[in-house]
């Protein structure tokens, strides 16, 4: 089948180039995948390549670092071959981009290789590559913008997973919906991975008790998902979490143990500026949760943080069997947490 007309998308007020949606990408000279949520920018991505195979089976693509980048690739494997075949060069870590990659880039910029695709990918983790993308947002290149904002809220996380389904033209019920999305309220790749599977595997509308027969074994996401938000400081939407982790069934032991998992690993990584990958190393933690751990303690002090491990202590020993009321205990200690502040203050 033939690839539908491309359209001319919209700008927006803060870019000169059309801003397009990762779920309908199309090609340019130049197309910029920003933003940190790389699920979204691996669909786009690959709905990138599709479009130009779509177009011409006999599409060359290539992949290149920024950040390891040998200078008079990208001019190299942008230029026609010899039969003329459409080339799509991806480019990853353009955040942290080397400079004889920023330099070249933006001068490719004034000349883009005809039947040339370039995709830059950049997370918005640096400033890094700045100039490259005012250039691009500015109109050079003729390119065009594929945001990818981070998916955090459970609203976001319920308007993505809809439209997984929507996407593909499959019913689900609202219920069923909703406890998808609780059951990966912690990870948004695993969320996307059960949508696709719950598409492909089952005939008919997707109901509720399809999703507990899939996930219902997966309450313990939703204690993550609690202590999370709860860290953060959201604490309204921490107490409407917690409940909704208690009526889905959550044990309020794994619940409290959450809680203590994400705050002993923040202490062990307060205050040490080695970088991620030592530090991660010498603790015997991963790359990513020393990265997590460094963002869940903004705003927090040695004082607070201390207050909220004694207060996660305390209904630990309670919701044990030293408390007649374990969800009293959860809501003290999720109070403690979430505004920081000694409970009744």
């Amino acid at each position: 089948m033939p690839p539908a007309p491309r359209r001319t998308p919209a700008k927006t007020a803060r870019s000169a180039i059309p801003q397009l949606s990762w779920r309908a990408p199309q090609p340019a000279p130049i197309v910029l995948v920003s933003g940190p949520e790389d699920v979204c920018a691996e669909r786009a991505i690959a709905g990138v390549r599709d479009y130009l195979r779509a177009e011409d089976p006999t599409l060359e693509v290539s992949d290149l670092r920024a950040d390891d980048y040998t200078a008079g690739t990208l001019l190299a494997v942008t230029s026609p071959s010899l039969f003329g075949e459409p080339r799509l060069v991806r480019v990853t870590g353009v955040e942290k981009c080397s400079d004889a990659f920023l330099a070249e880039a933006v001068s490719y910029l004034a000349g883009p290789q005809d039947g040339a695709t370039v995709v830059l990918r950049h997370t918005g983790a640096s400033v890094r590559g700045k100039k490259l993308l005012d250039a691009i947002r500015a109109g050079e290149g003729g390119g065009v913008e594929i945001p990818c904002p981070a998916i955090k809220r459970d609203s976001d996380r319920f308007d993505f997973a809809a439209g997984e389904f929507q996407a593909a033209k499959k019913r689900i019920a609202p219920a069923a919906l909703r406890a998808l999305v609780s059951a990966f309220a912690d990870d948004l790749t695993e969320l996307a991975a059960a949508c696709q599977q719950l598409i492909a595997d089952v005939p008919g509308e997707v109901t509720e008790q399809v999703v507990e027969r899939y996930y219902g074994g997966r309450v313990e996401i939703s204690s993550f998902a609690v202590a999370d938000t709860a860290i953060a400081g959201r604490y309204g939407d921490a107490l409407i979490a917690l409940r909704h982790a208690l009526a889905s069934g959550a044990d309020p032991v794994p619940l409290v143990a959450a809680f203590a998992m994400k705050l002993r690993t923040m202490a062990r990584v307060a205050g040490n500026r080695e970088p991620s990958a030592a530090l991660a190393a010498r603790l015997g933690m991963k790359d990513w949760q020393v990265d997590r751990a460094r963002r869940d303690l903004t705003g927090w002090n040695e004082s607070s943080l201390g207050m909220a491990i004694q207060a996660t202590a305390r209904a630990d020993a309670e919701v044990k069997g030293g408390s007649r009321d374990a969800v009293f205990a959860l809501e003290r200690m999720v109070t403690v947490i979430a505004t920081r502040a000694p409970y009744g203050a």
